[in-house]
């Protein structure tokens, strides 16, 4: 099952013999590693990356699950009261991003509070006990979290909405006073603009979870051909989960989506 990881650990030293200790457990096999960082939790409550290892399959943080992750410990839902609109929009697309919730991210930043460092991890593991253990007996404190997949309903929402308003105002608009039409006009353009940017963002967002995933299969298998017995079972096992994990998202996300476009052009029958 892939999780989302946070180890708070009081000091730096601590934080890198965390890391270290999670690399040894993939390389045992008892874990897989996606992406993996050391950061900082600083006076002003900002995070700092210290450390992006590079060797895992995800190498680049923007836009991905951990890098959404690490910008919420530093973000409004990390200070919880207090969060200005736009900002909080903006958690919430890194929450879905990142595959958790709210309540996480909030009691990892209850414990990873200033000038405390964590190492933060996006694997896979079928149980607890080999990275509780290795963490425990540094000190660490460990949160963990099964990712959740809810873009591609925020994305079908997001959409359904867009093209719900554009139908009511075009309806509007065909009822309107001449003296009226041009106003209703500007604001079914301006909704129109927005929806294929909508549009656009979700197709850019596909095709990374899509580049990702793969990465984190070739991983996989790699490893799996080095292996033997158990472990390279438990390794194909991972990339075979990974892969109908995905392949069940694209599924609904096209479902999703054919659903509203035929509520839209039913709506506009009427």
């Amino acid at each position: 099952m892939e999780k989302m990881l946070v180890v708070a650990f009081d000091d730096e030293s601590k934080a890198y013999e965390g890391s270290h200790a999670l690399k040894q457990l993939d390389a045992e096999g008892s874990i897989t590693i996606h992406a993996e960082s050391v950061v900082k939790k600083n006076a002003d409550g900002t995070i700092t990356l210290e450390h992006s290892e590079s060797d895992f399959p995800i190498h680049t943080l923007g836009g991905s699950a951990i890098g959404s992750l690490i910008g919420l410990l530093g973000g409004p839902i990390g200070f919880g009261v207090g969060a200005v609109a736009g900002a909080l929009a903006g958690s919430i697309h890194d929450l879905n991003v990142a595959g958790v919730d709210a309540e996480f991210v909030h009691d990892v930043a209850a414990a990873l509070t200033p000038g405390k460092y964590a190492v933060v991890a996006d694997l896979s593991e079928e149980w607890i006990t080999p990275v509780d253990t290795s963490m425990e007996a540094l000190g660490g404190s460990g949160f963990r979290t099964p990712r959740k997949n809810v873009e591609a309903d925020q994305w079908a929402r997001d959409v359904a909405r867009l093209q719900e308003e554009i139908d009511q105002l075009k309806a509007e608009h065909a009822r309107a006073r001449a003296d009226r039409k041009a106003a209703i006009k500007a604001r079914i353009d301006k909704l129109n603009t927005e929806l294929q940017s909508r549009l656009d963002q979700v197709k850019q967002r596909s095709e990374q979870i899509k580049s990702e995933t793969e990465a984190k299969v070739q991983a996989l298998k790699k490893k799996a051909e080095k292996a033997h017995g158990d472990i390279k079972t438990t390794l194909e096992a991972r990339a075979k989960h990974i892969r109908e994990e995905y392949e069940q998202s694209v599924a609904k996300q096209k479902h999703l989506l054919a659903g509203q476009l035929k509520a839209a052009a039913a709506r506009l029958e009427k």
